[in-house]
Parts: structure tokens; sequence; C-alpha cells
């Protein structure tokens, strides 16, 4: 992926990246600041075209933003003229989809993650770890198959980051959608995924992918367990010879 800058010259954000991710697994990407992470996410969501080559979901090429795609960005970016309950029923409205059955699974979602009560609260109301579980609820508001979440708790307290991870990680293991998450913190990758892909400084390049042999149904103990340690201490030692 190539980006043209004001003046005419280009940046080469990440190249010959070659990626395979099976339904249903919980993928994390870490590297350095500014190597290409966020740019795969929004290739794969649609929201960007490659320079050269291809990102296919279920055999059919990416072109445009799908339906089946969920994204959570850094920020919430909720509207704050609408209230919780609004926001995550936003995408549903966009596409015209049955005002009722949109609202009754938005409230279940909310339910779900901590936001009963909240839900006819406006964003300006909200703590961030709350403003976060909105944006996480409307992204899954039209059930994808696949979500992409980029650092969406980056902003929060260690406690809240904690927290949601968790809450994260119960929901993926009861609805097995795929999840593509990109996170700085490699506690956070190996508490979640089952595979932390390492990446290189820009122009970003896949340099490892570290299977995380801990079980799916895992706590924080066991990211500081004897086996947590070492993949931490594994992955950590990639991004350094990375020179991050």
């Amino acid at each position: 992926m190539r980006y043209r800058g004001l003046r005419g010259g280009e940046t080469l954000a990440v190249s010959d990246v070659s990626l395979r991710i099976e339904p249903g697994a919980f993928v994390a990407l870490l590297g350095p600041s500014g190597c290409g992470k966020s740019t795969l996410l929004r290739l794969a969501a649609g929201l960007e075209e490659p320079t050269s080559g291809s990102v296919v979901i279920d055999g059919v090429p990416v072109r445009q933003p799908r339906r089946d795609v969920g994204i959570v960005f850094q920020r919430p970016v909720l509207l704050p003229w609408r209230s919780a309950i609004e926001n995550v029923v936003l995408p549903a409205t966009v596409n015209r989809s049955p005002a009722r059955a949109a609202k009754e699974r938005a409230m279940a979602l909310m339910d779900r993650l901590g936001l009963r009560g909240f839900e006819e609260a406006y964003p300006g109301e909200l703590s961030g770890g709350m403003q976060a579980r909105v944006a996480l609820a409307r992204a899954m508001s039209q059930t994808p198959t696949v979500l992409l979440l980029d650092e969406p708790f980056a902003a929060l307290d260690a406690l809240t980051r904690e927290d949601l991870a968790a809450l994260v990680h119960s929901v993926w293991a009861e609805h097995r959608q795929t999840i593509v998450f990109v996170t700085h913190s490699i506690a956070e990758a190996v508490f979640l995924a089952d595979r932390v892909v390492v990446m290189s400084p820009r122009p970003g390049r896949i340099v490892e992918s570290v299977p995380i042999d801990l079980p799916r149904s895992r706590t924080m103990a066991d990211v500081d367990s004897e086996i947590g340690v070492a993949l931490s201490a594994k992955i950590r030692s990639v991004l350094r010879s990375q020179g991050a």
C-alpha cells in the first residue's frame, strides 16, 4: 500500500504482506507505531484499496465496505447527538433493516456488554470505557462474520482495558466470529489471540507468526504463567530484533 503525499511524494506503508486467517480465528497484529497495522485493517474493511495485490474474504475480493465485516476504531467515533442505543442501531438504520428487530438485537448486545441502564444516555454522559462498549456493540449489531478491532482500548486505564479485553474474549468464545485485533500490548495480544502476527517497522512486513499455546478458557493469570511469560518474551525478542 502506497500513500501519495500532498507534495507529490509517496510513502510505502506495507509491502509484501501475505496473511491467511482461518474462519473463527482470533489474530493479534503487533508492531511498532507506523508499521501499517491500521492500514491492513482498513484494507480488510474495504475502506481503502491496495496499490497492488488483493484482499479476499470467503473467496470474494474486498473492494468496498461489507455488511458482514465490522470495525471498531481507536476512538469510539460515536455521534454525540444520538443516544447510546441510537448509535448502536445506526448501521441497521443506514442499511434500512427492520427497525424493531434491530432494536431488539441492540438491546440484547448492550445488556451483554454491560450497558444496561445506559441505553438512552448520550456519548458525552458516558465514560471512555462505556463509549468503547457502545462502539463494540455497534460493530457487532449486524452480526459480522469478521470483526476488526483497531486498538479500541488504547486510551483507557489499565484496569478498564483488562476488563474490556476479558469481555471481548468471552464474546468471541460465545460467537466465534473471525477477529483481527491491533494492539501495542504484548500481554493483551497473548491473552486474547490464537496467534500473534509481528510486523516490522515501515514499510510493514510480517516477520513472524507466533502461536499462543494457552488454554482457550484463559484468564490474565495464564498470561503470567510460565508458558505465558515465555511467549511474551519470544514476542518481545522478535520486536527488538526489528529495532522496535
